[in-house]
């Protein structure tokens, strides 16, 4: 399988301190901090599809038989963030239609709240019954997705490399709309079991929306290290006040999970929680925040590993100078020739 996120590199607004997560809910007009982003879509897919795009293209363009070209088979299994699993084919060897199926551990979790009729709305006329060991299953029409506009077509691949964000976002659209509508507020919070022994929480209440993700560290020194970051993130807020409040406990779940059940407590715990108000999730800023914060734990743990890999590199470069060092305050005179009172030659053992 093949990891089907890029990276998108952002500018950096200024020198001083700012929270890499502020990018999320902010008015568009404030500068994106200087942190790698994960990309939403999956780019295996995407490229898939443009590819075979083109080629159905040119072969319309082409004039002579001998100047087309087959359109490409495929059939591989795309692994994503998460645990999810895509299988791109050809159904019954059909090169000019691709079927996308999408599988997920915690699907059925996602469509207690309204994950199927999200997958309607969004893919109508693509959805099929899913493949067998599948949750959701596209079927996309080469020659019908070629007879469209380049922009058509682009928004098309794009909606559809979107697929596992569109899963999640059912869970965030139904807790916007319960905290827009006041209902549902005495609820319990909704339990998504995301990854193994890693969860998210979702709760509405009168005045804002919170999003809590349990996040497992493997190492001692990614606690310390997520720590730094989650540090970071709270002191950004105070850089700009119109990004969302993050909170970070280590060890115990925070207070929004105390009516919540199968929050786990240990050393190598750690819980985020995300403090969404009203503007962050109006018609105007909801996608971005759905963007943004389902990816949360991927790119919290991207950077750890990132800093690790750094910290290692100058460890390295540092032990590799004073190894220079050394080697040039080892003195000469090994094995030189001396000479006695009389003029004897000698050579010290």
């Amino acid at each position: 399988g093949t990891l089907g996120g890029g990276t998108t590199r952002c500018r950096r607004a200024s020198r001083q301190k700012t929270n890499p997560f502020v990018f999320v809910l902010p008015p568009a007009q404030c500068t994106l901090s200087a942190m790698i982003i994960l990309e939403m879509s999956n780019r295996v897919i995407a490229d898939a599809l443009r590819s075979r795009l083109q080629t159905l293209r040119a072969n319309a363009e082409a004039v002579a038989e001998d100047d087309k070209q087959k359109v490409e088979a495929i059939d591989v299994t795309v692994a994503d963030f998460d645990g999810v699993l895509y299988h791109v084919s050809n159904p019954e060897g059909d090169r000019n239609k691709i079927l996308i199926s999408i599988g997920a551990k915690f699907y059925h979790q996602l469509q207690e709240h309204g994950a199927d009729e999200l997958m309607k709305r969004e893919y109508a006329g693509y959805l099929q019954s899913p493949e067998a060991g599948y949750d959701v299953s596209l079927l996309v029409d080469l020659d019908a997705l070629a007879s469209k506009s380049d922009a058509d077509a682009e928004v098309i691949i794009t909606r559809i490399a979107l697929l596992r964000r569109n899963c999640f976002a059912a869970v965030f659209e139904k807790y916007f709309e319960m905290q827009q509508k006041a209902t549902g507020l005495d609820s319990p919070p909704a339990v998504i079991n995301y990854r193994d022994n890693e969860s998210m929480w979702f709760g509405a209440l009168k005045d804002r929306v919170t999003v809590v993700f349990s996040v497992l560290f493997q190492d001692a020194d990614d606690v310390i290290i997520g720590k730094i970051f989650m540090q970071e993130f709270k002191e950004g807020r105070r850089a700009n006040q119109q990004a969302p409040q993050v909170l970070f406990s280590h060890r115990d779940p925070p207070a929004e999970l105390a009516k919540a059940q199968g929050a786990a407590t240990g050393d190598n715990i750690g819980y985020v929680t995300f403090v969404l108000f009203p503007r962050h999730i109006d018609a105007k800023q909801k996608d971005r925040t759905i963007d943004m914060i389902h990816t949360f734990r991927d790119y919290l743990h991207y950077h750890i590993k990132c800093s690790k890999a750094y910290l290692h590199s100058r460890m390295r470069a540092r032990t590799s100078n004073l190894l220079k060092v050394l080697n040039r305050a080892r003195p000469d005179t090994e094995g030189k020739e001396k000479k006695t009172m009389s003029g004897k030659s000698f050579r010290k053992a």
